[in-house]
């Protein structure tokens, strides 16, 4: 069966079919349009998806979306982003998925991604999650929309970077489970203290129907914060962590370099199992992730097996072998984001490796973007676990690297450069084989390119 029907698209968005057709997916982006999707033409600030009618048929869309009459076939609307709302709404309320909710300063991608694995080995082919990190006011009702009918479980990730996104994004979805994987001074630049980004995470708890389950980290400092906002939802709270007094709970841990082992107690259940993923901060993670899987009725030891096949993640903890000095180094990529919690914690798992021979550990570490007024403070705070990690020459990139730069003085080789592309030609002069790799920083940095470039060296 298909997705949508022009018919089905029409009556969901009060709009006008113009032509038969049928569907297999939803973009509004035309450069991932594949065959037989349905292409949105939305209008933002900066362009409109009208200029890109031609392309997206192109490419194979099979109807449009659009408010503007088309030569092809498509439905008719007033307003695209309204509409794609309300394709996202008909989705989830035809669907009898179990939808699960997920957001946090850290960890929230991946959390997903690790929610997606495991109920899908309890669920086969019958969970639906969002791609990539499409989690805010575009990326959460196409999530939605993509979702089909048949649907088991519905797993959606929701970011913000002010106060009232989650609360618009957590009436769309409507999840049955909310999860706040972790609260810490991401986006600080738009708020006061970290305080109220534990308040603002908490209105994705607004979305949830009474007796819905709210999943918060029981060993934050904010614990207590997300607790009052579940409540105030009338939610059922469900607090994981390492310590003692949360309902899911790590009774016995053991890091290697490149995994855990756990033994956890989920409610009256105990389970142990082995997580693909290394550092303290996967145990938090596999946590949040059982105590969702309990929640939703699904199977435990069926996930412990799937966590144990958890890695890979691309721009999140992935390992890649590259080519260098006549061998191979190993590259943590961890590329896709940073800020000062999710820094430290990709430092300590940096550290806990033993690299081979004569092998170092290297950091190229890009700017943290949004931090504010404490920017300078939150990146000179680094230098502890730089050096706690025994990192040998640090490659730091951008401007905003400069305080840490003259945290660490001379206690190791720093290389500080404006630019990726100055990064990339710094680290040709010094990757040596058996050297293990760090690679972190903003997104907007653009070290994930440089990791790319890294990889397509990479034998196959």
């Amino acid at each position: 069966m298909s997705l949508w029907t022009a018919h089905a698209i029409a009556a969901a968005v009060g709009g006008a079919a113009h032509g038969e057709f049928a569907v297999d997916g939803v973009t509004f982006d035309s450069r991932e349009v594949t065959a037989g999707d349905l292409f949105i033409a939305l209008q933002g600030e900066a362009t409109d998806g009208h200029r890109f009618i031609d392309g997206a048929l192109a490419r194979g869309a099979a109807g449009l979306l659009v408010s503007e009459p088309a030569s092809a076939p498509h439905v008719l609307v007033a307003d695209t982003m309204a509409a794609l709302n309300a394709l996202g709404s008909a989705a989830r309320d035809r669907s009898g998925a179990v939808r699960i909710g997920v957001t946090g300063s850290v960890g929230k991608t991946g959390v997903k991604e690790a929610l997606k694995a495991t109920l899908g080995r309890f669920a086969p082919g019958a969970v639906h999650a969002s791609v990539k990190s499409y989690n805010n006011h575009t990326g959460v009702p196409l999530s939605l929309a993509r979702m089909p009918a048949a649907s088991r479980f519905g797993v959606f990730e929701m970011g913000m970077n002010h106060a009232g996104e989650l609360t618009a994004l957590t009436a769309l979805v409507q999840p049955h489970i909310a999860v706040v994987t972790w609260v810490a001074s991401a986006h600080r630049e738009f708020f006061a203290t970290e305080a109220d980004i534990a308040r603002a995470k908490a209105e994705i708890f607004s979305g949830l129907p009474a007796g819905g389950t709210a999943i918060i980290p029981h060993d934050n400092i904010h614990a207590d914060v997300l607790a009052a906002g579940a409540r105030a939802a009338g939610a059922n709270i469900v607090r994981f962590g390492q310590n003692d007094g949360a309902d899911v709970w790590a009774e016995q841990v053991k890091l290697h370099p490149d995994c855990s082992c756990v033994t956890a107690r989920i409610g009256k259940d105990r389970l142990t199992f082995r997580i693909g993923m290394a550092g303290k901060h996967w145990v938090n993670n596999a946590l949040a992730v059982l105590a969702a899987v309990q929640a939703a009725g699904g199977d435990l030891a069926l996930a412990g097996l799937a966590l144990a096949e958890f890695n890979d993640l691309a721009g999140r903890g992935r390992r890649l072998r590259v080519p260098a000095g006549g061998g191979q180094a190993v590259v943590i990529d961890e590329a896709y984001n940073a800020n000062p919690a999710s820094m430290a914690a990709s430092l300590a798992v940096l550290g806990a490796i033993v690299p081979a021979r004569h092998g170092r550990r290297l950091a190229l570490l890009g700017a943290m973007k949004e931090l504010g007024e404490l920017s300078a403070e939150f990146h000179a705070g680094i230098a502890p676990h730089l050096i706690e990690a025994g990192v040998a020459i640090a490659v730091l990139v951008g401007p905003e690297m400069q305080p840490l730069a003259k945290a660490l003085g001379r206690q190791l080789d720093v290389r500080h450069v404006g630019s990726a592309e100055a990064a990339q030609a710094e680290l040709q002069g010094v990757l040596a084989a058996d050297d293990v790799l760090l690679v972190k920083g903003s997104n907007s940095v653009g070290l994930g390119r440089i990791v790319t470039a890294l990889a397509e060296e990479s034998p196959a």
